[in-house]
């Protein structure tokens, strides 16, 4: 039976190649997909691990309680979470709202603001103490951070970003220059150009806390964040001491929000590109199917004359069944067999694109083919059955 159906196969292998491709897309994708998924697994583990288990937000949140605690985070504060085990970088800050101010400039409200000179009233000012700006980890273009020292003595320094750089015309500090928020010129000292952490950074204006305290007052309540940057594993713990060391009276007015179990956001992630993914390769496979239930029906109708030789000479409709039965078969196997060496080679080749591990499941190589054999069985199903209908004194006369 196999013979006559690698003889049936061949007769026409262009077609056979043809039918077995659609086949070969949804075993390969399958097959694909899970490597991927296991492989991009492991790289959302550490990149979890090195950045978002590592951040601590502290909130004011006694807005929500209707309570009036003057100022929540206190002058120290950044040196109060400092002192707790494992915190690399601590500060406070918050965005700015000063009160009729014409926006960011780079020239003085008033003056010709032609050449490069623009303006922004839409730049976003944040008022950060050093400790806050550390911990959103920035990569500096040009020009240096603000120090302990500029905070202290409210210097009117500020940081921006990159694009905020742009808008404003600012495309050097060696000239040192200044920018006017309303009618209060600041210096530039530092442009970055990414940040770890914060990225809306890149888009503001960052003023030390101690400044904009003195030229628009302190935060409104509930506006003020601490952003806390820590070693790996000790975010929870510092998250459950935070409150405490800033107000140990009343820790109630500050909500420390850990970083989510990078177990949930793995199989979370896994989960979302296992069934889109999965999807896609189902509709290949049965696109696969069609392809293959087709060509063997047509094969059914060319061969008529042929299976009714078979039935003339002994044959029953069981075998006829179990002819065209293995030659679907066959070609699914064979398409199987082909999409899963395409599908492994894939994940090969984009971990090493990407510099990655490749991680694929013993289990998905030996399901894979398996597949391909099944959606072939099941798409030479009714062809074959209908085979086995013919009558042979019918098809003798065709």
């Amino acid at each position: 039976m196999l013979s006559e159906s690698l003889a049936g196969m061949l007769q026409r292998p262009g077609r056979s190649a043809l039918t077995a491709l659609g086949t070969v897309l949804g075993v390969g994708t399958f097959v694909a997909i899970l490597g991927l998924t296991a492989t991009t697994s492991a790289q959302i583990d550490s990149r979890f691990d090195l950045l978002t288990a590592t951040e601590v937000t502290i909130e004011d949140v006694t807005a929500q309680q209707n309570a009036f605690a003057g100022p929540v985070f206190a002058a120290d504060a950044d040196d109060r979470i400092g002192r707790l085990g494992g915190v690399e970088h601590a500060g406070v800050f918050w965005p700015v709202h000063p009160a009729g101010s014409s926006g960011v400039r780079s020239s003085p409200v008033g003056a010709d603001s032609g050449g490069g000179d623009s303006g922004g009233a839409d730049i976003g000012i944040v008022a950060a103490s050093p400790g806050a700006l550390l911990a959103a980890d920035p990569h500096l273009a040009q020009g240096r951070l603000y120090d302990d020292y500029l905070s202290r003595s409210a210097q009117p320094v500020v940081v921006i970003g990159a694009g905020t750089a742009a808008r404003l015309g600012i495309t050097t500090l060696e000239t040192y220059p200044a920018i006017f928020i309303g009618d209060q010129p600041f210096t530039v000292v530092g442009i970055i150009d990414d940040t770890r952490r914060k990225a809306d950074l890149l888009l503001s204006v960052i003023v030390p806390r101690t400044t904009a305290e003195r030229v628009w007052g302190p935060p409104k309540s509930g506006d003020a964040k601490m952003l806390v940057a820590t070693r790996i594993g000790a975010a929870g713990q510092i998250a459950h001491e935070a409150p405490t060391a800033l107000r140990p009276d009343h820790p109630e007015y500050l909500k420390a929000v850990p970083p989510p179990d990078p177990r949930t956001l793995r199989g979370t992630v896994s989960g979302d590109l296992n069934q889109l993914f999965l999807l896609l390769a189902a509709i290949c496979l049965v696109i696969g199917a069609v392809g293959i239930a087709n060509t063997t029906l047509v094969a059914v109708l060319e061969r008529t004359g042929e299976i009714g030789l078979r039935r003339a000479l002994g044959a029953r409709g069981r075998h006829i069944t179990a002819q065209f039965l293995a030659e679907s078969g066959a070609l699914g196997a064979l398409g199987g067999l082909v999409g899963t060496g395409l599908g492994a080679l894939t994940v090969v080749v984009v971990a090493v694109v990407r510099d990655w591990t490749p991680v694929v499941h013993p289990a998905t190589l030996a399901a894979a083919p398996v597949i391909g054999l099944l959606t072939g069985l099941l798409a030479g199903l009714y062809p074959a059955l209908r085979a086995s209908r013919i009558q042979p004194a019918e098809a003798l006369r065709r």
